[in-house]
């Protein structure tokens, strides 16, 4: 901020317009300068005010903190299942165009109002308007429903992390049951990575409404993962600027590595190639280009308030238009890098599945028609299918149903997202591969950095609009930590995850949507948007151009409008909201209402 006084003489000396440069140096070195018989000088309780406020220690520590918030489960089990079921490589057609068009425009919007403000979400809207503080305080609220469940998925990590230093991973082969003489019947029925998700980590209930109390060891899991959060935001950006360090690159060289074993896997070639294999087709459904949009939307963590506490924490002239260009850019790079490492075990899992399945087939063939052992091989299969197909119909006939599934485009196809892809997928693979505890430890702890990373950004979104109002940081931080442990506890039950669930995927949406959409239009229509590029142009020292401008007064309000209608049209078009339950006996889904 800059004090006007104003003097009865000018100075023709002086360039009558000061520049950007020229005001940087005034205001940090408290320099007074006339132009136009104005005095230029910081304000005494400006620098007060600005110098009480914690700041990072550097440029780099804020980028980690953005890239450790964006970066996050959803760019490893959520893209890559978008890329399967739009198409693969046609896919990043229009997730590059939202990108552009949507994801950088927010993000820089975003990281300029809580650096011009320096204030978190609620004391940065107020500030705009006395009338918008609501907007302030929805980010808060949509952001603790968000912490309430966000850290179970962390006590699941942990769980799993725990159980991965066995001489045998415990998903990898049944348990054996009560009386000693066989595997548990359920297990047998689905398969172990399914029944050590469900019934061990979850123990499952059948239905919403049965609840068979906490799970003991989930919750202390839990409570774990409640004291880390606490630890990593109990003084502010002094303590989160250290972990970033460790939350935002260590899951890049777990990636890395992954990535090199990937491409060692038997059929990970296949994988990829899936991937990359561009289907156009898609390209004319809309279901694609919303998906896209939802999940730049998403990913980057638009609405939530957590980039307006991090970008509050900013030097005032720090140079965030560059910030958000390299942290959005990262984010979408990492989704891409995730997704060809899932895609190379997808390719691999594939692999193995199909080929177990010709060998069943092989081995059928050979027993039904008493065949030599060498007559059929794995390159063969098909053709013998046929021959034996024409020579003996009747009696192929019989086993017609258990051949000719063997299908390998068709186990690639097979989409799976979410926590289903996190810890069945993967697991699976994991089992699969040579020192299958040296790569699900470190497996496990990359899932855990990238949720504690994300927990980091949510919880400052709550707790640092609650310090603007002098609140203490010690006490606050641990009363929100505790008041989300307690309420999240009901995820540890054995309903919680049809809860989980429920909150996921109904939760934030709208709200997010509205939100952003608020957003958007108060600072291009009634904050103004000359107003703002002036505001802008007092950080960074230039204006935005004509590209950021556009986006703001035009094209992201039009996009999110659009986003929002085709929720809630498909909302109601898809009629009373269903959910998956469990089913103990037929180890399958059965959908409830």
């Amino acid at each position: 901020m800059l004090e006007y006084v104003h003097k009865r003489h000018h100075c023709k000396l002086l360039n009558p317009c000061l520049n950007a440069e020229l005001q940087k140096w005034v205001g940090k070195y408290n320099y007074p300068h006339t132009t136009r018989g104005i005095t230029w000088r910081r304000s005494q309780d400006a620098d007060m005010e600005k110098d009480a406020r914690p700041n990072w220690d550097s440029p780099m520590q804020f980028v980690l903190a953005c890239v450790s918030y964006a970066v996050g489960l959803g760019n490893v089990w959520r893209f890559p299942y978008l890329c399967q079921m739009h198409g693969g490589g046609g896919f990043l057609i229009p997730y590059f165009i939202m990108l552009l068009v949507e994801g950088v425009p927010l993000f820089y919007m975003e990281l300029a109002i809580g650096q011009k403000m320096r204030l978190g979400s609620i004391g940065a809207w107020t500030a705009i308007s006395p009338y918008l503080g609501g907007v302030g305080l929805a980010s808060v609220v949509t952001s603790l429903y968000l912490c309430l469940y966000y850290n179970i998925i962390n006590a699941w990590s942990f769980w799993y992390l725990f159980h991965s230093f066995q001489s045998v991973l415990p998903w990898a082969v049944c348990p054996i049951n009560a009386n000693r003489t066989a595997p548990i019947e359920e297990c047998e029925r689905a398969s172990p990575t399914q029944y050590f998700f469900y019934r061990e980590t979850l123990n499952i209930s059948s239905t919403i409404e049965e609840n068979g109390g906490i799970h003991t060891g989930q919750a202390l899991c839990f409570l774990l993962t409640w004291v880390i959060t606490y630890l990593c935001v109990v003084r502010g950006v002094q303590s989160t600027g250290k972990v970033v360090y460790f939350t935002a690159t260590f899951p890049y060289v777990v990636l890395f590595i992954y990535l090199i074993r990937g491409f060692t896997l038997h059929g990970a070639v296949n994988g990829v190639k899936y991937m990359f294999t561009p289907k156009m087709d898609q390209l004319a459904n809309p279901t694609t280009w919303i998906n896209a949009a939802t999940q730049i939307f998403f990913s980057l963590g638009l609405g939530f308030g957590s980039l307006i506490a991090f970008s509050s924490y900013n030097q005032y002239n720090n140079n965030f238009e560059r910030q958000a260009i390299t942290v959005s850019l990262i984010n979408s790079g990492t989704s891409i890098f995730a997704s060809i490492v899932t895609f190379a075990i997808y390719g691999f899992k594939a692999t193995i599945n199909y080929e177990n399945c010709l060998e069943r087939t092989r081995i059928l063939l050979l027993n039904t028609f008493n065949l030599a052992e060498d007559t059929i091989n794995m390159d063969n299969v098909f053709e013998w299918i046929e021959k034996l197909n024409a020579t003996y119909p009747e009696q192929f006939n019989e086993i017609a149903n258990d051949t000719g599934n063997c299908d390998l485009e068709k186990e690639l196809a097979t989409a799976v997202e979410g926590p289903g892809l996190a810890f069945i997928v993967y697991s699976e693979a994991i089992t699969n591969m040579p020192l299958s505890q040296l790569w699900s430890v470190l497996y496990f702890i990359m899932l855990l950095l990238l949720g504690v990373g994300s927990m980091l950004g949510n919880i400052t979104a709550i707790i640092t609009p609650l310090q603007d109002f002098k609140a203490a940081s010690l006490f606050l931080a641990g009363l929100v930590c505790l008041f989300c442990l307690l309420l999240g506890l009901g995820f540890t039950t054995t309903s919680g995850n049809y809860w989980f669930t429920i909150f996921n995927d109904y939760g934030a949406t709208f709200s997010l949507l509205f939100i952003v959409l608020i957003e958007v239009i108060t600072v291009s229509y009634i904050y103004g948007i000359k107003r703002f590029e002036k505001d802008i142009e007092d950080m960074l020292g230039h204006r935005p151009n004509w590209y950021w401008k556009i986006m703001w007064v035009a094209i992201s309000p039009l996009l999110l409008i659009v986003l929002f209608v085709f929720y809630i049209v498909n909302y109601i078009m898809g009629g009373t909201p269903t959910y998956q339950a469990w089913d103990k006996e037929e180890v399958s889904f059965s959908f409830f209402f």
